[in-house]
């Protein structure tokens, strides 16, 4: 009877799980055909052009010192924030740091001074920073967090067995990081690294002000001051080829490993390591980190805030901008989310081919300038959906098709560490896969959730150029006010609204920060 039982059990579970339904497939399906217009465009402006003339636009030297250039800045930025990001975490998860939770909030605030007002600070500061070496100091500062967070989070997650373990084995603290616990942290670590690369391919508002030349900046001087669509569309297909490329290597070194198991390990409190001799040399190194990536940046901006001479306080102008800001912030967040989850389920519970493809087409559109996704937008409702043209709705589908890989990455990494076991459990309980993943898989990827969203929501209220080209007339963001006035070198006037897009993306980076930490804490 219990055989018989066992059998049946097995065939219905096998029954539930054939593949994925319609009500999965339809928004991925969707999604895809979206993300397939910046593409359309570009293919539709190369071919204007001709192969012979298109051919000529890519191999100029110009293109091969924007590889260069672009490149460069990809790899050393990603570098340097896995390096950071990394060993801050591990320092506060796993040694005994003093004061490990105040310097848990400093590492992670650097998140909430976007790029732009970072690099026209330091540039206010000295002009000696508009350089290649400045830009990849810069960009660091405000990339590394990406790194960080979701290894942290990676750390909370892990079964202290797996390192004592290793300890009595005789592994030193060396050796049990590098042999049991940077495996582990493998899926946070390529994610974020993907997400920092790719962000450089596209980053425009920070280089613009560093006068630092890569992909970017030269498809914004094409489109805006040339007015050359053709050659601007052959540099961005040679950006989209370095965005494969990435996207290939990450995939290669993922492979198909899975991390998921049930439970998470007998409630404890950590054994942290001692950091004996090397202490003054680990505070020291925190202490300069947060005064580069923070104090160094807000001190040049409060600077400006209170003796710039030209400074003014207009507040009907700074509240409407406010409102736009957190209106579109809040709406982008939602409907990124709203368009992640379908594509993370298929991605992690129906691998395949189609899954793949799917789940990696976001990548390649996040790799492109907000001008060309703003342009394509444009471009297809003037001439197909007029009446969306120019109207909120676009605006928020664009920053959704921005944004989509920062709500992948901490939807995939929670939902990696969820048990599919019950899932199939639940279903052969008779539940519908809705209300599976309703009640048994929705509040174990919460944590993800949550985390994708205020990711989303930042990097929204940061954005400049689709705001500058699908914002409906008359809105104004912080992001685009500061670029007005900087342009014009009008850095006191820039300042309170820089100072308010720091504000306001602080507060869920640190709300974020000290949930996930509380968290954390509890679970030991």
């Amino acid at each position: 009877m219990s055989s018989f039982s066992f059998s049946n059990l097995r065939y219905r579970m096998k029954r539930k799980a054939r593949g994925p339904s319609i009500g999965l497939l339809f928004p991925v399906i969707l999604l895809c055909v979206i993300s397939t217009l910046p593409l359309l465009y570009i293919l539709l402006r190369a071919y204007e052009v001709g192969w012979h003339e298109a051919v000529r636009l890519i191999f100029r030297p110009r293109v091969f010192e924007l590889l260069c250039n672009t490149v460069k800045l990809a790899v050393s930025v990603t570098i340097a924030s896995c390096a950071i990001g990394v060993s801050t975490a591990w320092c506060v998860e796993r040694s005994q740091l003093p004061g490990r939770n105040i310097w848990n909030v400093i590492v992670t605030l650097p998140l909430a001074v976007p790029a732009l007002v970072s690099s026209y600070t330091w540039v206010a500061l000295s002009s000696k920073m508009a350089t290649f070496g400045g830009a990849v100091l810069i960009l660091t500062f405000s990339s590394y967090p990406l790194i960080y967070l979701p290894t942290v989070a990676a750390l909370r997650g892990m079964d202290p067995a797996l390192e004592e373990t290793a300890r009595s084995l005789g592994y030193g603290p060396w050796r049990t990081f590098f042999h049991v616990t940077l495996p582990l942290l493998r899926p946070a670590l390529y994610g974020g690294a993907l997400l920092v690369s790719l962000h450089m391919l596209a980053e425009f508002g920070a280089l613009a002000e560093l006068r630092y030349d890569t992909f970017t900046t030269a498809i914004f001087d094409q489109y805006r001051l040339v007015f050359n669509g053709a050659a601007a569309a052959m540099l961005t297909s040679v950006l989209i080829v370095l965005c494969l490329a990435i996207i290939g290597m990450e995939l290669l070194v993922r492979g198909r490993a899975r991390y998921a198991r049930i439970g998470g390990g007998v409630s404890r409190q950590w054994r942290r390591v001692s950091l004996g001799h090397a202490k003054p040399f680990v505070l020291l190194g925190f202490s300069l980190l947060g005064l580069l990536a923070v104090v160094a940046p807000l001190g040049s901006l409060i600077y400006w805030l209170i003796t710039g001479s030209s400074a003014g306080f207009p507040v009907k102008e700074v509240m409407e901008a406010v409102v736009a800001t957190l209106s579109l912030g809040f709406g982008g967040s939602i409907l990124t989310i709203l368009f992640a989850l379908p594509l993370v389920v298929l991605a992690v519970r129906f691998r395949g081919i189609f899954s793949t493809l799917a789940d990696r087409i976001p990548y390649i559109i996040h790799s492109m300038p907000g001008l060309v996704i703003g342009l394509t937008f444009v471009f297809f409702s003037i001439r197909f959906i007029t009446p969306l043209y120019q109207t909120t709705a676009l605006l928020l589908i664009a920053y959704a098709l921005l944004f989509l890989p920062l709500a992948q990455s901490s939807l995939r990494a929670a939902l990696e560490q969820a048990p599919v076991r019950l899932e199939e459990v639940g279903r052969t309980l008779g539940y519908g896969r809705l209300k599976v993943f309703v009640t048994i898989t929705l509040p174990l990827i919460f944590p993800g959730l949550g985390a994708g969203m205020a990711l989303v929501f930042v990097e929204v209220m940061k954005e400049l150029t689709a705001t500058l080209l699908l914002r409906p007339t008359g809105v104004n963001t912080l992001a685009s006010q500061v670029w007005e006035h900087t342009s014009n070198v009008e850095y006191a006037a820039s300042a309170p609204y820089a100072a308010l897009m720091i504000l306001f993306a602080g507060l869920p980076v640190y709300l974020l920060t000290m949930r996930s930490f509380t968290t954390g804490k509890k679970d030991r």
